[in-house]
This record gives C-alpha cells, structure tokens and sequence, in this order.
C-alpha cells in the first residue's frame, strides 16, 4: 500500500510541475501596446511581450479584419499566424494548420465525368409524368 500511496503522489506532483508555466512564461511583460478606434469605425492594435508573443489587426468594425500573431511553442519552433475575416468568414493561414489531403486523381476524373455528362432526367426533359 505505502510504494502505491508513493507512486500516487509522485504521479501528481509531476503532473503539477508539468502544468505549471514556464518561469520565463510567468514573468513576461507587455514591452508594446498600440491601440487606435477612430469614429468611422476603423481600428488597430499591435502589442509584443518580452517572451516572444506578438499580435497586430486591423479593420473596420463589423465588416472586416486583417492581422497576425506569433509566437513560440514550448519545442522552441516559431509559431506564425496571419488572416482575414470578412463577409465570407475567417481564413487563417500559417505552417502549422492542417490542410486537405490533396483529391485522388480517380475522385477528380469521376467530377469530371459528371460535370460533362447530365443526368438522364435532364438529357430527356425535364419528369416522367
């Protein structure tokens, strides 16, 4: 019982140390903060911390918006973000998303097909009544 009450408790304060932030992580501070809103409903921030996380948008309130992020995951690989948002969503762009698969190339001779060749209904006319 005592070597599992010990493994027990050792189990937990690891998983405390590993959730507990990084010193430097806990001691950064903003070193930059911009911000502008002006009447027309435009607007724009920017700010950057001492540990490497940066962010700027852009936009008019509302309709549409344009920034980036970065900063450095906990392998030490910089993290780059930039996107768009606007009347036809949100559309993020950095390395680190996952993107499709490409589309088979027998997936895109089957569309192909199809596109060229109308089903029979439509060829004949249009019901069967």
């Amino acid at each position: 019982m005592n070597k599992f009450l010990i493994l027990v408790v050792a189990t937990l304060a690891l998983a405390c140390v590993q959730a507990r932030p990084d010193a430097y992580d806990a001691a950064a501070e903003t070193r930059e903060y911009k911000s502008d809103l002006k009447e027309d409903g435009t607007y724009s921030y920017q700010y950057q911390t001492s540990n490497g996380i940066a962010g700027q948008e852009s936009g008019v309130g509302g309709y549409y918006a344009s920034g980036s992020s970065a900063y450095y995951a906990p392998d030490g690989q910089l993290v780059q973000l930039t996107y768009t948002a606007d009347e036809n969503g949100y559309h993020p762009v950095g390395a680190h998303l996952p993107t499709p698969p490409p589309i088979p190339a027998a997936i895109l001779k089957s569309l192909e097909y199809i596109r060229t060749h109308p089903q029979q209904e439509q060829r004949q006319g249009q019901g069967r009544f």
